[in-house]
């Protein structure tokens, strides 16, 4: 038995205790429980014989014994500002190893609502098919709870949505399986920030998450991912997109700790006008494994979307993007854009880069491309002959790489406290 099936042994079992154990099967949740544990119980783990997967390999996963979560990680308002700052209290969401902590919810200004899983939206489950994604028919057959922010038509959101997931693993590693789904009605503006991050020491932890959104009718949503655990934790996200007609949505995932980070994104162009952003940055330090897919479908007429990811690797890291854009046969007039560069810092670092374009209509203006490349020596020798000393110059010209994907990020005080946590998690762990 290879440590891949052993590993798909003790997640199966998992499964079969989560569903046990009092797994509340009432509707809406039980189908997409259910539909979890057979999709699961069919394919098991991804394997890298599979084109997706072939660069992502789950040994530090198989390495783990894990366990679900069954009582209450203590986190408590003092541990979240400190972990989690910016804290946005004007709206304010808490879970502990992907379950709601109520006494810390705040709730939003503009009439948004937060809810339960149990209270039911159309979006759950519409958006991520778990025949398609192994991970995310584990998420769904280990799902315990999550949130449905909803934003009604027409609100305009002053403050971000801030939702907090802290993982904690003191005594054994866990797993937890967070589940947050979005639906920003027509008209609607707003902010969401969901930010991941993780109590220092302890056994690793592993985050499987799925984000669903569903942008309506000339809506603008903003969402940030920041991922910022512990560095021997592992972190899953399937986050998946659809947007209606005249709707504009900007991601911007910040991956900057974790030991081994997968994130799929998917992004679907259903109305004519939608227009869709992505922005990435990925910082890989140690032996840190980071993998983005990408894929943006215009599946109609008049579609724009703008895709930059950025990846700065250093000491034994590695990095993998693969992006596709699919404009399909109908989807005349599409305006689309996608560049991944990348900057190498050290000699054991290791990027597989695919940006890719899937053409089939003749009325488009399509670009992609990237890079891969060394700190520029003249810029270093131009700080230097000015009195900076090598490795503040380094530091310098890496923020520099960095800074157009921070100073996007939707307000300005999320982007100076990145700005702030990446500075601070580079110093201490990249090779200079």
């Amino acid at each position: 038995m290879t440590s891949l099936d052993a590993t798909n042994e003790r997640l199966r079992a998992l499964c079969d205790a989560a569903e046990i154990s009092g797994a509340r099967d009432e509707a809406p949740l039980g189908a997409l429980r259910s539909a979890g544990r057979e999709a699961f119980r069919t394919t098991g783990l991804p394997h890298t014989k599979l084109e997706e997967w072939r660069y992502t390999h789950l040994a530090p996963l198989s390495n783990l014994t894990l366990e679900l979560p069954i009582a209450e990680a203590p986190v408590d308002r003092a541990l979240v500002e400190a972990l989690a700052t910016p804290v946005f209290a004007c709206g304010l969401a808490v879970f502990a190893n992907g379950r709601p902590r109520n006494e810390l919810f705040g709730l939003p200004t503009g009439d948004v609502e937060l809810l339960p899983l149990s209270a039911g939206s159309p979006v759950l489950g519409s958006l991520v098919d778990v025949k398609l994604h192994p991970f995310a028919a584990l998420n769904a057959a280990l799902l315990d709870d999550g949130v449905i922010v909803r934003i009604p038509a027409g609100a305009q959101v002053e403050h971000p949505i801030h939702l907090v997931f802290v993982s904690s693993s003191p005594q054994a590693s866990l797993i937890s399986s967070p589940r947050v789904v979005i639906e920003a009605g027509a008209g609607s503006h707003a902010i969401v920030v969901q930010d991941h991050v993780s109590v220092a020491g302890g056994r690793p932890h592993v985050t499987n998450a799925v984000t669903e959104v569903r942008v309506g009718e000339n809506a603008h949503l903003e969402l940030a991912v920041l991922q910022r655990e512990d560095d021997s934790d592992i972190h899953i996200a399937n986050l998946a997109v659809h947007l209606e007609r005249d709707s504009r949505f900007a991601s911007h995932v910040v991956t900057l700790g974790g030991r081994l980070i997968r994130n799929d994104l998917t992004a679907v162009l259903a109305g004519a006008g939608a227009d869709c952003t992505m922005h990435g940055l990925y910082v890989g330090t140690g032996e840190r494994l980071i993998d983005n897919h990408t894929l943006v479908d215009h599946a109609v007429p008049n579609g724009t979307s703008r895709e930059l990811y950025k990846g700065i690797l250093a000491d034994d890291s590695r990095g993998v993007f693969r992006g596709r854009v699919v404009v399909r046969p109908d989807a005349q007039k599409t305006d689309a854009s996608q560049q991944n560069p990348n900057l190498l810092l050290s000699d054991g670092t290791e990027i597989d880069t695919k940006p890719q374009l899937e053409i089939y209509a003749d009325d488009v203006k399509c670009s992609h491309g990237s890079a891969i490349g060394r700190i520029d020596e003249e810029a270093l020798f131009y700080l230097r002959a000015r009195g900076i000393g090598a490795r503040e110059a380094r530091a310098l010209l890496t923020r520099g790489f960095a800074a157009e994907i921070l100073a996007a990020l939707p307000g300005q005080p999320l982007g100076e406290a990145l700005t702030a946590d990446f500075v601070a998690r580079f110093a201490t762990g990249a090779e200079q």
